[in-house]
């Protein structure tokens, strides 16, 4: 079945990461989700021609686990959340 969330109703989606998505052929939920947040961060400093800030990668990193997840405990719909996680690493 397919998911019927618009990818605005993510949190930390606005109008400038739906842009992020359409330069990216992302265009719903269901591709979204099948995604890797990292990987797409990747290619959108390739698409720009520019290092994105790390925090986009943070965000796009939750917009993955959110589409993959409806039900994600609401702390981890927040991009910090995942900052957390790539800090530990090192990154």
């Amino acid at each position: 079945m397919a998911d019927t969330r618009k990818l605005r109703d993510l949190a930390g989606v606005g109008p400038a990461f739906l842009k992020d998505f359409e330069m990216l052929g992302i265009r719903n939920v269901d591709q979204l989700k099948k995604q890797d947040g990292k990987k797409l961060y990747r290619r959108l400093c390739e698409l720009t021609g520019t290092r994105q800030d790390p925090c986009v990668e943070d965000t796009l990193v939750c917009a993955v686990a959110q589409a993959r997840d409806p039900n994600l405990p609401p702390e981890k719909r927040n991009w910090w959340h995942y900052s957390r996680l790539r800090k530990a690493e090192g990154r």
